[in-house]
């Protein structure tokens, strides 16, 4: 008979009965009745009363009547913590019995009793136990030690638990291991400020070692450990990448995606053109479509962390798009994941395949997954332009089917479409128009409207169309009347005559009829703009619209980074960090990727480093990338480091918290500083002009003295990929300090505060001296010019190209990055002249294969004005001579980073007006030659 009889008794004075039982002489008894003590429990029946009954029984030989009782008191030994202390001498023998099946049932049971006065009593036991023979034994009690810091953690310490479990991590059995790896995370996630797993390539090894003979959990936790290291360098990643991927081919899914996070992390070290790392990607993708295989809630979690797997990098599944199309039996939320990965895997290659899926999913009978798909249409044409003109046709096909959710939806992205690609696709207005009395949804009235105000000049009757909607204002949604009163106002700046009345209506209807803030202050604006200034407000209500981006819903870079060092847990599922939904003391530490190092095995000798690397040291050298954002993740977000003391009156900036708050946690530095204060010129607080409009500027402080060469402003990011934010630049060398002159316009609706901006390490460690000092809100619409002070100080890392610089600008909006060229001849320093003894000796010195030879040609400019010219940059001539009609410059030039470069120029005349000219150029770094050629054609051809 099963032991289900004893859950079906409800007899009234059953705790008499069973304290007879428990006491009774015959052991068949005992167990029956400590059995209908559980249930009685176990179905919320208070039996406390009988603890000393029940604690009597423990003496016994009796496997699983010692479990029970066992149970028993995990169970009640909280609320009876002076009846426990009855149990512990008990608990003590258990400990030294010789079945080690019931040395660890006590050991575990000891822990899982969290009642103060017990712990005491526990430590003896337990270290006995943390060295038995037994290899059982010692993983209970592994797992005993976190549970007894749990409950006290200086006991654990000042017992030298936290020592011996450390030991425990060179155990000879894969599971001891395993446990003792699991207990020491749980403890380091509780004190995250404790260094307990000082993980060393000595300890990977061994945990390595266990990881092929653990159970499945084991493996877990000894993956999530290994994902928690750091490698020293590619190799060392690469040595652990090839020992942890035979865990993809796991029956255990969890296990698989442990395997993945670690792999995605250290993939993050290794260059992409080694031959394992392509392999290493082939290697990841079958794993991931064998996880889409199983039940729908596995599915569900595999495809959230594939979600993230594919922002980061796409080239894993780009080839799988199959997999991801959607049966007929999944259920919704499935679907509509499937539905978000298909459209991030989609390209030019894919496109049809998936747009003929897309278009089947439109008739499907389930209305949110039709929605999604019509959606999805729309997200295709703006994600490949080449596909555009197919989705808009297809678009098309469905509004004739004149499904109401189908028309409202393609509505809504048809809209999005015109914002991607504006005098393109503005035929299929007459359709959409067709369709406007079928519009209940908010969103997609609003769309329709946008659609009519945008585009009022082409439709024949828009003013009929917008009065038409006006009819019902006040019944409307807040969406729908700021876009209605938007429209309307549109329509009025482009057919004034003939909308004074409407225009009136709308303005009137918003500002005295409404009681929403928002909407009566939108309807102020346009008033007042309209009466005051109807140019002005051309200019504002018709400016032309920043291009949306191709994709909306990325993941923030920093975030995404943060999110893949935890796949496979709840974060991954959510897709937001444990700080967002974890409550309580613990410390939630934020992780972040490893940089990505290529082999040390730069040839460069000592002397040519940069400057701010250590003599000896290699330097880390990124390989060239497409994607600039997968490589600012070891952007440096600490402060700037200052530098000497500028050659000009120079005032203490106070310490400054660089990025305002938040950003520490959005990258994820958990030991995030203001900077020290840094040397600033005090006239460089003003926004100041660039070039020689500048020099007789007084007031404005500095002039371009030395003359040296200011390139045009250019745009290094675009609004739209920058939510409106432009940035445009250039940099200036003035008296010896480097300026990066920043035009920041906001194209913007809303206001943009709290700017600051950090540079990644780079080739020459060029720093900002400053922070970014924005003085007042940048308006929609306003643009302000900044001179931010730059120095040479910051981190070194080797750059392709070498005058590549990767940049963060963070406002209250989001963190943007861009990278740009600077002119290598902002950083020609002012001492160097070099002597002309000193010059022979070192041309003769430097190998001739170091020398490099360059053509300019057509420069307008004779000899002499060519050396004036380049001396106003810190090129400077040391000696002139003729040969044979030929002038000949023999010059030099010091970087900032002490590296000298010899020149031999000589002028050839051509014809009367331009000259040819040969550059020879000889010094110890000769990739920086290419370099200073481009920055001699600049100077002198501009």
């Amino acid at each position: 008979m099963t032991d289900s009889k004893y859950f079906t008794t409800t007899k009234k004075g059953e705790i008499f009965e069973l304290k007879a039982e428990l006491n009774s002489d015959k052991k068949e008894k005992k167990k029956e009745a400590v059995k209908k003590v559980i249930a009685s429990m176990t179905v919320g029946k208070d039996v406390s009363a009988l603890f000393p009954d029940v604690v009597n029984c423990m003496q016994t030989d009796n496997l699983e009547l010692k479990k029970l009782v066992y149970l028993y008191l995990m169970n009640y030994a909280k609320s009876q913590p002076d009846m426990a202390i009855m149990a512990v001498n008990t608990f003590v023998k258990d400990c030294e019995d010789p079945n080690p099946l019931i040395r660890a049932l006590a050991v575990r049971t000891m822990g899982c009793i969290r009642v103060d006065k017990i712990t005491e009593y526990l430590c003896e036991p337990l270290r006995k136990c943390l060295k038995d023979e037994d290899p059982y034994v010692r993983k209970t009690a592994a797992v005993c030690v976190a549970k007894l810091h749990d409950i006290n953690a200086q006991l654990v310490e000042d017992q030298g638990f936290l020592d011996t479990l450390k030991d425990l991590i060179s155990d000879s059995n894969p599971m001891v291991v395993a446990n003792a790896v699991a207990a020491l995370s749980e403890i380091a996630e509780s004190h995250p400020s404790s260094n307990l797993l000082d993980l060393n390539p000595q300890s990977i090894n061994k945990l390595l070692t266990a990881l092929n003979e653990c159970t499945e959990w084991g493996q877990i936790f000894i993956l999530d450990c290994l994902a928690n290291y750091t490698p020293k360098d590619d190799r060392e990643a690469q040595s652990i990448c090839e020992r942890v991927t035979p865990r993809l081919s796991h029956a255990n899914s969890a296990v698989v995606l442990s395997a993945v996070k670690v792999l995605m992390k250290f993939m993050e070290m290794l260059s992409k053109d080694l031959d394992y790392y392509g392999t290493l990607l082939k290697k990841l993708a079958p794993p991931l479509v064998t996880l889409l295989s199983a039940e729908p809630e596995l599915q569900y979690v595999a495809l959230r962390n594939i979600n993230l797997i594919v922002q980061k990098r796409p080239e894993i599944l780009k080839h799988e798009m199959k997999v991801f199309f959607v049966k007929y039996n999944d259920p919704i939320y499935v679907k509509l994941e499937k539905l978000d990965i298909m459209i991030r895997l989609a390209s030019q290659a894919n496109i049809a395949q998936v747009l003929a899926e897309l278009k089947e999913y439109a008739t499907e009978v389930d209305v949110d997954f039709v929605r999604k798909a019509v959606r999805a249409i729309g997200r295709c044409a703006i994600k490949v332009e080449q596909s555009a003109e197919r989705c808009v046709s297809t678009l098309l096909d469905l509004i004739q089917t004149k499904v109401n959710y189908v028309v409202q939806e393609a509505i809504v992205v048809i809209k999005d479409i015109f914002r991607k690609y504006p005098n393109k696709y503005e035929s299929v207005i007459a359709t959409l128009c067709e369709n406007l009395d079928s519009l209940d949804e908010p969103e997609a009235r609003a769309a329709m409207i946008w659609i009519v105000g945008e585009y009022a000049e082409r439709i024949d009757n828009a003013d009929e169309l917008l009065e038409s909607f006006l009819e019902g204002f006040h019944d409307e949604s807040t969406q729908v009347q700021l876009q209605l009163l938007t429209a309307i106002v549109k329509l009025f700046l482009k057919k004034p005559t003939e909308t004074q009345e409407l225009v009136q209506q709308v303005l009137s209807l918003a500002t005295q009829d409404s009681d929403n803030p928002d909407l009566r202050d939108r309807g102020y604006i346009y008033w007042r703009l309209l009466s005051t200034d109807p140019v002005a407000a051309k200019e504002v209500v018709l400016a032309e619209k920043p291009l949306i981006s191709e994709e909306t819903d990325l993941i923030e870079p920093t975030l995404l980074d943060e999110l893949i060092c935890y796949i496979g847990t709840l974060a991954s599922v959510y897709h937001k960090p444990p700080s967002a939904f974890v409550e309580g003391g613990r410390g939630v530490v934020h992780k972040s990727l490893p940089p990505r190092t290529a082999s040390s095995e730069s040839t460069e000798s000592p002397e040519t480093a940069p400057a701010g690397a250590p003599p000896g040291e290699q330097l880390d050298v990124i390989p060239t990338q497409g994607d600039l954002l997968g490589d600012l993740l070891n952007l440096d977000l600490g402060p700037p480091v200052s530098g000497p003391p500028l050659a000009t009156s120079s005032v203490q900036m106070g310490a400054v918290d660089l990025l305002g708050s938040g950003l520490d946690s959005l990258i994820g530095a958990s030991n995030f500083v203001s900077p020290p204060a840094a040397a600033v010129p005090a006239n460089l607080g003003a926004p100041m002009g660039s070039g020689l409009s500048d020099l007789f500027d007084l007031t404005s402080g500095v002039g371009t003295l030395s003359g040296s060469y200011v390139a045009p402003k250019a745009v290094w990011l675009p609004a739209m990929k920058a939510k409106g934010l432009e940035i445009s630049g250039t940099f200036t060398r003035q008296v010896g300090s480097i300026s990066m002159d920043l035009q920041l316009t906001n194209k913007a609706l809303q206001v943009m505060t709290d700017f600051a901006i950090q540079f990644n390490r780079n080739s020459f460690g060029l720093a900002p001296a400053a922070p970014l000092q924005v003085h007042a809100p940048l308006s929609p619409n306003q643009t302000v010019e900044i001179s931010l002070p730059l120095n040479t100080v910051g981190s070194v890392m080797k750059m392709e190209p070498l005058n590549n610089l990767q940049v963060a600008v963070k406002n209250n909006i989001d963190v943007f990055y861009f990278s740009t060229l600077y002119p290598l001849h902002i950083l020609f320093v002012e001492d160097g002249k070099m002597d002309r003894q000193m010059f022979l000796a070192t041309w003769k010195d430097i190998p001739n294969e170091n020398e490099a030879q360059f053509q300019i040609r057509d420069c307008p400019l004779n000899a002499e004005a060519v050396s004036s010219r380049l001396q106003s940059s810190n090129i400077f001539t040391i000696a002139k001579r003729n040969v044979e009609g030929q002038d000949m410059l023999y010059q030099s030039l010091k970087l900032t980073n002490g590296i000298w470069v010899l020149a031999e120029l000589r002028i050839q005349p051509g014809n009367p007006s331009f000259m040819d000219l040969e550059l020879s150029l000889k010094c110890r770094a000769p990739e920086v030659s290419q370099h200073v050629y481009q920055a001699y054609e600049t100077i002198l051809k501009n």
